[in-house]
């Protein structure tokens, strides 16, 4: 599961590595799951991974509230996504999931969710499901981008799920992040083993062998019912 920005970025750099990204999981016939953007990083790596692996390669989980923003207007004009947004939305307002398909495209399978919360839960429940060697990755991005990659790291440290987490520190992008993480542990407020949660890769394959060779241990609480 990669978390990524929905904006390409000004260095040509990121977009490059987000796509070296979606080549190297066709080499390992590895599937992706993301936010079902289609703008920015994450459209690249999802539409280039369906170029090379096909439809079923790629499965994009997006909150209804979210589609104009990062599908743009040929994807909310889709009357099967319309159809599904508002069964989603009527759905919720009956107590159910709100969760409901929407159009398959050339940026792989979509389902569409009723808000941020169930979009994360879904998408780590897929990748906890994917075994060992499953994980995520964060790739450059905002505010959004970070807060899915501590949420994943917090439950990690949690025990929610027990799968590794590594950014792709292009251009060194990352340094900041990971210089608060080594004083934060150095000041006595992550774990030494915890700091481990984070992996770091420079180039794509290394992030491929980072998450291969993670070995999760229990988290800080015993047992989830749900996320």
């Amino acid at each position: 599961m990669p978390s990524c920005g929905s904006t390409p970025g000004v260095s040509p750099t990121h977009l490059a590595a987000a796509e070296a990204l979606a080549e190297t999981l066709h080499a390992h016939k590895i599937s992706l799951v993301y936010g079902g953007g289609s703008t920015g990083l994450m459209g690249a790596i999802a539409k280039r991974l369906v170029s090379l692996s096909g439809i079923d390669a790629v499965h994009g989980i997006i909150p209804a509230p979210l589609l104009a923003l990062e599908r743009g207007n040929s994807y909310t004009s889709n009357p099967q996504t319309q159809e599904a947004s508002e069964g989603a939305k009527e759905d919720v307002r009956h107590g159910g999931s709100g969760i409901r398909p929407g159009p398959t495209t050339e940026y792989g399978r979509t389902t569409i969710v009723p808000d941020m919360h169930t979009r994360k839960k879904l998408m780590a429940r897929e990748v906890v499901a994917g075994g060992p060697g499953s994980g995520f990755v964060a790739l450059s991005g905002g505010f959004g981008t970070l807060e899915e990659l501590m949420e994943m790291v917090t439950w990690n440290q949690l025990g929610i799920h027990n799968r590794g987490i590594c950014v792709y520190n292009v251009e060194g992008f990352w340094d900041g992040l990971l210089a608060w993480v080594s004083r934060a542990d150095g000041e006595g407020f992550v774990r030494e083993k915890r700091k481990e949660i984070i992996g770091v890769a420079w180039q794509a394959e290394e992030v491929i062998s980072w998450l291969q060779g993670y070995k999760g241990e229990g988290g800080l609480v015993e047992r989830w019912d749900d996320m």
